[in-house]
């Protein structure tokens, strides 16, 4: 198979395409043959070793494919040769194939592509985690997302939107604006040209956003606390802005909020079964329509690096894919 390997450190113009040995499934894991691959910021993030997650060199980066599973190993029961999945893992993923848990694959729906199928698992289960996990977001709550056109972002603002919040996305520029109200924002601040605390206190009378969801990071979590309602919960996503802010203890106490972290892989991985309920209701709501990933491009696998440069210049709504 063909590969897109890390064997030193650096950005990602240091990766090459390689051919690799087939990887073998092992008992309870499958082996799938990659279509498509979601890109995600901390894919740039671990290939220069400053992912939280460092994986042994060399590697292939990556942490969620769709495509068709080849074979099984010893006990796998609920997948066989042919079936479309979706597929994720701690890497390994910039690959023609790739051997994960079957723990670790769920079905394609059947209305998708093996492109949205790619971009669903890491922008979606952060969303949700996020949300209703950690966030307890309900029905009628207003939710502010942060950087709503990329790929956490929107599918936080169609999911928030699905589960009947109020939605407030913020954005850069008005394509980006326009994208995140037809994913069912009721809301757009474009930050670029105003004030997104102003505007977040205009549109709630005063009262401020329940949950505001960020992983944007710096100066936009002091402005949220500024902005967020009484006893409202602020979601850490991560810090896509590059600054990793220190949180102001007297605005929590003052609007008797609460500063939550979101590690949404973590999540499921320490309570398998809160993360495979988390999973069956996602589906549920992509198989009503409700959920439909957006990708911005395609891209050959041999072209990661230059998709990877799409999502470090901000120009990308919603996910950046490669096509193996």
């Amino acid at each position: 198979m063909k590969a897109m390997m890390v064997d030193e450190l650096g950005p990602p113009e240091i990766m090459q395409f390689k051919e690799m040995p087939d990887p073998v499934a092992g008992p309870g894991e499958i082996r799938v043959r990659i279509r498509a691959v979601g890109l995600n910021f901390p894919d740039i993030l671990m290939i220069a070793g400053k992912y939280q997650h460092k994986p042994d060199l060399p590697f292939a980066p990556g942490m969620e494919a769709a495509g068709e599973v080849l074979d099984v190993g010893d006990g796998v029961t609920d997948y066989a040769p042919g079936q479309r999945v979706i597929i994720h893992g701690k890497g390994g993923m910039y690959a023609e194939q790739a051997v994960v848990p079957e723990a670790w694959a769920v079905p394609l729906p059947e209305s998708w592509s093996f492109e949205e199928g790619a971009a669903f698992w890491s922008a979606y289960l952060t969303a949700y985690v996020g949300l209703v996990s950690r966030g307890r977001m309900q029905a009628g709550e207003t939710a502010l997302i942060h950087g709503a056109a990329g790929g956490v972002g929107l599918a936080a603002v169609e999911l928030a939107h699905a589960l009947g919040a109020r939605v407030i996305a913020v954005a850069g520029g008005k394509a980006k604006c326009d994208a995140v109200l037809a994913k069912g924002a009721d809301f757009a601040i474009d930050h670029r040209t105003e004030s997104f605390r102003d505007r977040v206190m205009e549109i709630t009378d005063g009262a401020g956003a329940d949950v505001i969801y960020d992983p944007v990071g710096g100066d936009v979590v002091f402005q949220s606390l500024r902005s967020i309602a009484w006893g409202g919960r602020l979601l850490i996503i991560g810090f896509a802005g590059g600054t990793i802010p220190e949180v102001p203890a007297n605005y929590a106490l003052l609007k008797s909020c609460k500063v939550i972290g979101v590690r949404a892989g973590e999540y499921g991985r320490r309570d398998p079964a809160a993360g495979r309920q988390v999973m069956r209701h996602m589906l549920e709501l992509a198989d009503s329509g409700k959920l439909q990933p957006h990708v911005h491009a395609v891209m050959p696998l041999q072209r990661a690096v230059d998709a990877l440069a799409e999502i470090s210049s901000r120009r990308v709504v919603g996910k950046m894919v490669l096509a193996c």
